[in-house]
């Protein structure tokens, strides 16, 4: 990255409140990492008190909330408490995930939809919770971590795959709400919802996190309901 390039995503993202919904995982330690680094402020969200502080190691000044992103009470509390403590939040990428599947069609069980449906359900909670900061922020981003199955589903993968395009048409939505705020109030759109897209995540966690810090680098309207695949060599 040239000196030019890197001051230009510092003086972008650097100060920028975001917040890593399920940020526990490896991609989201990496989220953390590269945001840190970057200059960003970094609430990392997860319901596991010591995968929690395993995160904050590895991305140091980073902050930590524990929450069940499932629960709108807790997503509620949780709000409050970032507002109270940090202010206004500028940036959420979502990283509640998780893979069940296997076994065609018939193998497709209700545990393992209801298993996957948390993913759309903390998607549903934390993006109502924080849309209000996303639209007052003048660089408001959203992403999700989709997955290229949505656009060739498979019988093996088939709850995987619904509630990922339930996921996607969700994002899809908020991008139109974004724009239709800016739009009412007569105004540029400053918050933008992107869909990344990955075959598989493992491996590409450091080029997701470059992939997100990068939605600070245009406008809003450069990225706004956008699909971003992310993949070797994208």
């Amino acid at each position: 990255m040239s000196d030019t390039v890197q001051a230009r995503e510092l003086e972008l993202v650097e100060g920028r409140l975001v917040l890593l919904a399920g940020g526990t995982s490896a991609a989201g330690r990496s989220a953390a990492r590269t945001l840190r680094e970057a200059g960003a402020r970094v609430v990392i969200v997860g319901s596991d008190a010591a995968r929690l502080a395993d995160a904050a190691l590895a991305a140091p000044g980073a902050a930590t909330e524990q929450c069940d992103l499932t629960d709108a009470d807790a997503v509620a509390a949780l709000r409050e408490r970032v507002h109270a403590v940090h202010g206004r939040v500028d940036g959420v990428l979502h990283l509640v995930g998780g893979w069940r599947g296997g076994g065609g069609l018939a193998g497709q069980s209700d545990d393992d939809f209801a298993f996957l449906l948390r993913s759309f359900e903390a998607l549903r909670l934390v993006s109502r919770a924080f849309d209000d900061d996303l639209r007052a922020s003048p660089a408001g981003r959203l992403a999700i971590v989709s997955s290229t199955s949505v656009t060739r589903p498979l019988a093996g993968g088939a709850n995987y795959a619904a509630v990922k395009a339930a996921s996607e048409a969700w994002t899809r939505a908020v991008a139109q709400g974004f724009a239709k705020s800016a739009r009412d109030a007569d105004r540029a759109i400053s918050a933008a919802a992107v869909i990344f897209r990955v075959k598989s995540l493992e491996g590409l966690e450091d080029a997701l996190a470059a992939a997100f810090v990068a939605l600070w680098d245009d406008t809003a309207d450069a990225f706004n309901d956008v699909v971003i695949e992310v993949g070797a060599g994208a």
